[in-house]
């Protein structure tokens, strides 16, 4: 948990579980998102009343580049944030009367335990293992950013007059996101004669 409670920010961050989606056991699916995902409900419906009554707060959710992004080897672990990502936007929308602020912070790799020892992984699948060899070899060329940065850059987002309902954390997500969205627009507008056909005469 990020802050206390009663000065109004709290946030959640979890762990990851290493797995094709074939691969992971029913089991690892809800052990992940009970941590990544009820975990962070939990603590926001326990702080909502205090920030209620003080008439005032500032919810930081720890999501991740994986709440926008998927890619290959995370499903469950981006299921979670992408869960996380939607109750949050909802969140962000149902207390703005109540003065209370909600942001998701959404970093990219950094030099922590996160794919160590504190990560899960599920029992491999031998066909899927070309994939694990290349995503390894991309893991290993790819620069990580220094979480002591993190604090820095995180009280810049909280101290902000307009606070902004997500931000990225790390030079990788920016451009993740840029070319992801950029896709996206250009497949919705290639396939928006479908989409509208769909609602029918």
């Amino acid at each position: 948990m990020a802050g206390d409670p009663g000065l109004g920010a709290c946030g959640w961050a979890g762990y990851g579980l290493f797995g094709m989606v074939e691969e992971v056991s029913e089991q690892q699916a809800r052990a992940q998102m009970d941590t990544n995902f009820l975990g962070a409900l939990n603590v926001t419906q326990a702080v909502l009343p205090i920030l209620r009554g003080q008439g005032s707060g500032h919810i930081v959710q720890i999501s991740s580049v994986g709440g926008v992004a998927a890619f290959p080897s995370l499903g469950l672990y981006h299921a979670t944030k992408w869960a996380l990502e939607g109750m949050t936007e909802s969140l962000a929308q149902e207390v703005a009367a109540f003065g209370i602020k909600v942001t998701l912070v959404e970093p990219g790799g950094f030099g922590t335990d996160w794919a160590g020892a504190s990560a899960a992984h599920a029992a491999p699948i031998d066909v899927y293992q070309p994939i694990q060899d290349a995503l390894a070899a991309m893991a290993a060329e790819t620069k990580s950013g220094d979480p002591k940065a993190v604090a820095a850059a995180l009280l810049k987002v909280v101290d902000a007059e307009q606070l902004p309902l997500r931000v990225l954390f790390g030079a990788a997500p920016t451009h993740i996101v840029k070319n992801l969205y950029a896709e996206r627009l250009r497949t919705w507008a290639h396939w928006e004669p479908v989409a509208v056909a769909a609602d029918g005469d």
